[in-house]
C-alpha cells in the first residue's frame, strides 16, 4: 500500500523556521528519526519511509505554497496514489500552537496551499493534519506571524510535538483515518 504524505511549506533559507513551514518541518523530523533523506526531484523534495509494509512517500512540495496542488496532482498520478491514501500536514492559525488535529475532509480556511490542494484536484475530500500555531498576533499583522519563527517557549515544545504528528502520520497509514482521529485528536 502507498501514501502520499504532502508537508506544506516554502522552500528557501529565509523560511525555514517559520510557522507556515510547519509541514516540512513534520516530514524533516520523521525523515531524521527513520534515517531517510530527501531527494529534490519534479515539483518538490521527496522520499519513502517504509511502516510495516506501507509505502510512504513523503513530499515538501518546491511549488510555493499557493500551487502546492500541482505537486500533490503529480505525485499522486505519478505513484498511482489514491485520494483516500492522501494526507495534507498544515499549519493552522485556529488552534493553540502544539495542538494536532486529524481530518478527513474540510474547507481551506483561508489557507492558500489546501486552496490550491482542494481546486487542483476538484474535492476537499482529502485527508490533513492540521498543526496549531497560535494566533498571538495584531490585528492586521497575521502574514508577519505565519512567516514569523516560533518563539522560545514554543521552540522547547516543538520537538515533542513534532515527534507525536509523526506517530498521526504513521497511524493514518496503518490504523485508518477513523481509529487515528479517535485516538489523537484530543492530545
Amino acid at each position: 500500500m502507498k501514501y502520499l504524505i504532502v508537508g506544506l511549506g516554502n522552500i528557501g533559507d529565509e523560511y525555514r523556521n517559520t510557522r507556515h513551514n510547519i509541514g516540512f518541518m513534520v516530514l524533516d523530523a520523521l525523515a531524521k528519526a527513520s534515517n531517510i533523506v530527501f531527494k529534490d526531484g519534479r515539483y518538490g523534495a521527496t522520499t519513502t519511509l517504509s511502516v510495516k509494509g506501507r509505502q510512504l512517500l513523503l513530499l515538501k512540495p518546491s511549488t510555493y505554497m499557493n500551487l502546492s496542488g500541482n505537486a500533490v496532482r503529480y505525485w499522486m498520478q505519478q505513484e498511482k496514489i489514491p485520494l483516500e491514501n492522501v494526507l495534507v500536514v498544515v499549519d493552522d492559525l485556529a488552534l493553540p500552537f502544539g495542538s494536532l488535529r486529524l481530518k478527513g475532509k474540510g474547507s481551506d480556511a483561508g489557507h492558500n496551499g489546501l486552496k490550491h490542494i482542494a481546486a487542483t484536484l476538484g474535492t476537499q475530500n482529502y485527508a490533513r493534519l492540521r498543526f496549531g500555531i497560535g494566533n498571538d498576533f495584531p490585528k492586521g499583522a497575521q502574514i508577519d506571524f505565519v512567516l514569523g519563527e516560533f518563539g522560545e517557549e514554543d521552540r522547547k515544545l516543538l520537538p515533542e510535538r513534532l515527534e507525536l504528528a509523526g506517530e498521526i502520520v504513521k497511524s493514518f497509514c496503518l490504523a485508518g483515518l477513523n481509529i487515528t482521529m479517535n485516538q489523537y485528536n484530543n492530545k
